[in-house]
């Protein structure tokens, strides 16, 4: 019933955010004021993902150590590797399907924008850097990584510990592994509390993005946001058919029961404001922690579908502005170039917009076309996120599926697999 009550809260603060951002953007004609008052709103959303990334780091590296002290050694890299084997395909259908979907809808044919004069805004295209990629996972310090909100460094870190911990020949402390536990289940209830101000957060956003920008933006840009949106939904069915193969009519509750995280994850265009609800809602629809607590932490640094599938499609829509064609070679190889790259993107401010950038010059595709996107990009990462957000729910469904690792008697006591039963 909580649930279900800050869900209809979201739900009403979305539509706030929208009539009250509308008003404000019609309204007032100074630009600079404009700025300002988008800036005050923003405040709200800032506070909030600041008590969400405040809760991200303990929360994953508790559950993570618990679940794979709790297991043994083998089983962690069974799992490990069936959940980067997934990642992978589901990466590749995402490329293919923004290839597919840019190619025959051509969103960029015939566009009336010119491409603007002018250098790509700055985006730090260095961060893709693979060397410096591969070494920034491994933390230099523990506390380091945890102060910095490093989720991926963090998840290293605990992968270590958590192995140490399995692998341990004498007994097992059961002091600790008590304390991580506990620990787990107080930080799940400060996410509780936390999420009570997500409708404040939510509207903040909204109401942010809709006064600086306006509704008017979207029509200007309805055929390439169409079209866009229509591939996200393709990925969608894709993705649950996917997963009915795994978990069977199970996956339609799977869907009812992280309706909230997918909700936030939209609204706020922010993976990471979905992350402790969405870990806490998989766990009620029965997947054990040792699973759930490895999984998805390792989904949000290696499978962020929506935003892979953007890549590709955007930088396809900057090609057909620009009149360049590529033939299916050279979008072959900008696909296998694309599923390196994206590998790195997680942290990276702007991720998609990043690899984009990064790949337009390889292919002499003109820098300046990110400008042509850049002011609704906002309104794509809500697609993006909720994507990402539904990818890695059902990456850590079908990985603990495939390790009979659903609970049945957490299972029947989620409410909505009650019903879903009945």
């Amino acid at each position: 019933m909580k649930t279900n009550k800050i869900t209809l809260w979201v739900l009403i603060a979305l539509v706030l955010g929208i009539a009250v951002g509308y008003g404000c953007h019609t309204s007032i004609t100074d630009p600079k004021q404009l700025k300002d008052v988008a800036g005050y709103f923003s405040i709200l959303t800032d506070v909030f993902m600041r008590l969400i990334k405040m809760i991200i780091a303990p929360l994953v590296m508790s559950t993570l150590v618990h679940g794979i002290g709790s297991s043994d050694s083998r089983s962690v890299g069974r799992v490990g590797l069936k959940a980067m084997c997934w990642f992978m395909g589901a990466s590749l259908v995402s490329l293919f399907l923004g290839l597919i979907f840019a190619n025959s809808l051509q969103p960029g044919v015939g566009y009336t924008l010119p491409v603007v004069d002018g250098a790509a805004p700055a985006l730090k295209t260095s961060a893709l850097n693979l060397k410096d990629f591969i070494t920034h996972m491994f933390p230099t310090s523990f506390f380091d990584a945890m102060a910095k909100n490093e989720v991926l460094q963090v998840v290293v870190f605990s992968v270590f510990f958590g192995f140490a911990i399995a692998s341990y020949k004498g007994p097992k402390p059961d002091i600790l592994m008590k304390g991580l536990e506990q620990l787990a289940n107080i930080m799940l209830r400060v996410t509780n509390i936390v999420m009570m101000f997500a409708p404040v957060g939510v509207f903040g956003a909204v109401a942010s993005t809709i006064t600086a920008d306006g509704l008017g933006v979207l029509s200007m840009y309805a055929k390439f946001m169409g079209s866009f949106y229509l591939a996200l939904a393709c990925l969608w069915l894709l993705m649950i058919a996917a997963a009915y193969g795994f978990v069977g009519k199970k996956i339609f509750a799977l869907l009812k029961t992280i309706r909230m995280p997918l909700m936030l994850g939209f609204a706020t265009a922010s993976s990471e404001a979905a992350y402790p609800t969405l870990l806490e809602q998989l766990e009620r629809f029965g997947i054990k922690e040792r699973v759930s607590g490895f999984v998805l932490p390792l989904g949000y640094s290696f499978n962020l579908d929506g935003s892979i599938m953007y890549t590709s499609f955007a930088a396809l829509f900057i090609s057909q502005v620009a009149n360049i064609n590529l033939t299916l070679g050279q979008q072959i190889t900008m696909l296998l170039i694309l599923l390196i790259t994206s590998k790195g993107i997680a942290g990276v401010p702007r991720a998609s917009l990043v690899v984009v950038a990064a790949v337009l010059p390889m292919f002499n595709l003109p820098e300046a076309g990110i400008l042509l996107i850049l002011g609704i990009d906002h309104f794509l990462d809500m697609g993006r996120t909720a994507t990402n957000v539904l990818g890695n729910a059902i990456a850590t469904t079908v990985v603990a599926a495939s390790e009979g690792d659903i609970d049945a008697e957490a299972a029947q006591a989620n409410p909505v697999l009650a019903e879903e039963q009945a």
